[in-house]
C-alpha cells in the first residue's frame, strides 16, 4: 500500500488536479509542436508503446494536453474499503455476533424486546423459516381486556424504534407522534412496533444464521411478501393474547402493510390508518427500487449476497441510498433549499460532488452505507414490488400456499430445512421484453388522443379496477383514514385517491381521505415523518 501510495503521489504531482494547477505551473508546462498537432501525436506514441519503449524527449512531449481531475468522492469510496478490509478477520465491537468476527457493520437500533416463535413460518412464494424472531417496542400499557392495541408498522428500512423507551434513550423515528397526548396516545393505547422479518434490526433475516445448517442465510433466504411480514406480526400479537387490534397504522411501506393486515385479518383489525401507501405497487415505484438493487448487486463485494465476514458491498448501499433519497423528498423542496447553488462557487467545477444538491446526496449515502444490511434492503424492497392487493393475486397466492403447505410438513417431518431446487430457483422470462409493434403503439396514442395533461389526469381518476375492488372487499366495514401528499414522487396522490376510491366501490361508508396539497407541504414523500400538526393532527383525530 505504500508502494501504491507512493505512484499516486508521484502521478497527482505530475499532473496535479484543476484545483490545485496554479498559473506558474502552466507556464512551465512544454509547449507543443505545431505539426503533428498534440492530439495526434498522443495518439500515435500510444499506439506504438508496446512495439518499442519512448525516447525521453518523446514520452515527454506525449504528455496530455490537460492536468488530470482529482477524485476525493473516489478516494473516500477506497479508504472505506481498505479500512474495513484491514478489520476483516479481528474481533470488533461492531461485530454482529460474539461468533462472528469481520468488518461487517452491527445492523442494530439499540435494545429492542424479543420474542421467537420455535413453530415454523411458511412464507407465500413456498419459502419456509424453521423459527424466527421478531423484535419489538411498545409503548403504553395493555388494557384488561386487551382491546387497546395499536400495531405501527414501518417503512422499508426502519427499525422498531419508532420513539425512545428506558432501554434506549435515543429518539425514535416518530419521537413526536407518539407519547402522552400525541396522535398515538400511550395514555390511551398499547402501542407496538415490530422490524419486519427480512430486516436487519433484531427480527430474523438474510444476516440471520439458518438453523439448518447454523450458516448466514444471505441469499438463501426465502423471497418475501408484506402479507408474509404480516402473518408473523400477528404471531407475536397471539403471544400477547391480543385478539382483535384497536388499529392498524403505517406509513409509506407501513401502508401498504396496515392495509394488508386488514385483508388478511378483517375481523382482528377494528380501524386501519393508511399513510402515502398503495394498494398495489406501480411501474414507477418498481422501477426505482430496481434500480436501487442493481446498483448494490453489481458491488463486486455483494459477492451475490454472502459478504458477511467480509467487506461489505458499502458503494453499492450508498449509491442505491442516493437514488432512494431523490424519491423521498420533492423539486420543490430543493429548489427552494438549493436551487442551482454550488458548495464552493469560487472552485472550478468537478465530476465529484460539486452542486449542493449533489453534496446532500453525496452525504446521505454515506451517512447510510453501513447501518443497513444490503441483503435486507434487497429482499423488503422487492417484497414491495411483489405487492398488489388485487383479488387475482391473492387467489394465486392463496393456491401456492396450500400446495406448498404439503412440501413443508414433508420437509419438516424428515427434519431438514433444506428447500426443494423447484422452490427456491428464480429464474428471467423465457421471452425478453420487445419494444412495442406499430399498432400497439397506434392504439396507445388513439386511447390517449387529445390534450396529454388533461389525459394524464383522466388515467389518475378513472374507476378503480373490478379486480382491486374485490381484492379490498373484507375492508367494506372496516372504518380507514387514508392520507396522501400532492408532492410525493414515490407514492403519488393518486395512488391513495386509488385506494379511497377503492374502498367506496366495496361499499365502505367510513372511508377518510386526506390529501396535502403543495400549500401543506412539499417535503414529499418523507412529509410522514415530518408534518406532526397535518399527518399527527388527521390521525389522532381519525382514531379519536
Amino acid at each position: 500500500m505504500a508502494a501504491r501510495r507512493s505512484l499516486l503521489s508521484a502521478a497527482r504531482l505530475s499532473n496535479p488536479s484543476p484545483l490545485l494547477q496554479t498559473p506558474a505551473r502552466q507556464t512551465l508546462r512544454r509547449k507543443a509542436p505545431a505539426q503533428p498537432s498534440q492530439y495526434s501525436r498522443t495518439f500515435h506514441v500510444s499506439s506504438t508503446r508496446s512495439r518499442a519503449s519512448p525516447a525521453p524527449e518523446e514520452a515527454e512531449e506525449a504528455t496530455s494536453s490537460n492536468p488530470a481531475m482529482s477524485f476525493p468522492c473516489l478516494d473516500a469510496v477506497e479508504s472505506r474499503t481498505s479500512q474495513l478490509a484491514r478489520s476483516s478477520g479481528k474481533p470488533s465491537s461492531t461485530s454482529r455476533s460474539s461468533s462472528t468476527s469481520g468488518p461487517e457493520p452491527a445492523y442494530t437500533a439499540g435494545a429492542t424486546q424479543s420474542w421467537t416463535s420455535r413453530a415454523p413460518l411458511l412464507l407465500d412464494w413456498g419459502g419456509i423459516l424453521p423459527e424466527y424472531s421478531i423484535a419489538y417496542e411498545a409503548w403504553g400499557t395493555l388494557n384488561a381486556d386487551k382491546s387497546n392495541a395499536i400495531l405501527l408498522h414501518t417503512g422499508l428500512s426502519a427499525s422498531s424504534h419508532a420513539h425512545s423507551t428506558p432501554e434506549n434513550g435515543e429518539p425514535g423515528w416518530w419521537e413526536k407522534f407518539i407519547g402522552p397526548g400525541a396522535p398515538l396516545d400511550t395514555e390511551k393505547y398499547f402501542v407496538i412496533c415490530t422490524n419486519v422479518i427480512g430486516g436487519c434490526y433484531g427480527s430474523t433475516g438474510p444476516s440471520s444464521r439458518d438453523p439448518a445448517n447454523g450458516e448466514f442465510y444471505g441469499t438463501r433466504f426465502p423471497i418475501l411478501t408484506m402479507q408474509d411480514m404480516v402473518r408473523a406480526q400477528f404471531t407475536l400479537l397471539d403471544s400477547m393474547g391480543v385478539k382483535r387490534l384497536y388499529a392498524s397504522v403505517g406509513s409509506s411501506m407501513g401502508g401498504m402493510q396496515s392495509l394488508a393486515a386488514g385483508v388478511l385479518y378483517p375481523a382482528r383489525v377494528g380501524k386501519i390508518a393508511s399513510i402515502s401507501g398503495c394498494a398495489r405497487s406501480h411501474p414507477y415505484s418498481i422501477a426505482m427500487r430496481h434500480t436501487q438493487r442493481q446498483v448494490l448487486m453489481v458491488d463486486p463485494n455483494w459477492n451475490r449476497g454472502f459478504y458477511y465476514g467480509k467487506v461489505p458491498p458499502h458503494a453499492g448501499m450508498k449509491l442505491a441510498r442516493e437514488i432512494a433519497t431523490v424519491t423521498y423528498r420533492s423539486g420543490p423542496e430543493w429548489e427552494q433549499r438549493f436551487g442551482r447553488r454550488r458548495a464552493d462557487p469560487s472552485r472550478p467545477p468537478a465530476l465529484c460532488p460539486d452542486f449542493l444538491i449533489e453534496t446532500y446526496l453525496d452525504h446521505a449515502g454515506e451517512k447510510w452505507c453501513l447501518t443497513y444490511d444490503p441483503n435486507s434492503l434487497l429482499y423488503i424492497s422487492k417484497a414491495m414490488d411483489l405487492f398488489d392487493l388485487g383479488k387475482e393475486q391473492q387467489t394465486r397466492l392463496e393456491q401456492q400456499r396450500a400446495q406448498n403447505a404439503e412440501t413443508m410438513e414433508s420437509r419438516l417431518q424428515k427434519n431438514t430445512g433444506a428447500a426443494p431446487q423447484e422452490i427456491c430457483t428464480l429464474t428471467l422470462p423465457e421471452t425478453p421484453y420487445e419494444e412495442q409493434t406499430e399498432e400497439d403503439k397506434s392504439a396507445i396514442k388513439a386511447a390517449m388522443s387529445g390534450d396529454a395533461s388533461a389525459n394524464s389526469a383522466e388515467i389518475m381518476d378513472r374507476e378503480p379496477p373490478e379486480d382491486l375492488i374485490q381484492g379490498l372487499a373484507p375492508l367494506s366495514s372496516t372504518p380507514t383514514l387514508v392520507m396522501g401528499v400532492a408532492s410525493d414522487i414515490l407514492f403519488p396522490a393518486w395512488q391513495q385517491r386509488e385506494i379511497a376510491d377503492t374502498l367506496k366501490r366495496a361499499g365502505n361508508r367510513r372511508v377518510t381521505h386526506i390529501e396535502l396539497g403543495e400549500d401543506k407541504s412539499i417535503f414529499g414523500h418523507d412529509t410522514f415523518l415530518l408534518d406532526l400538526e397535518n399527518v399527527g393532527g388527521a390521525l389522532k383525530s381519525f382514531l379519536g
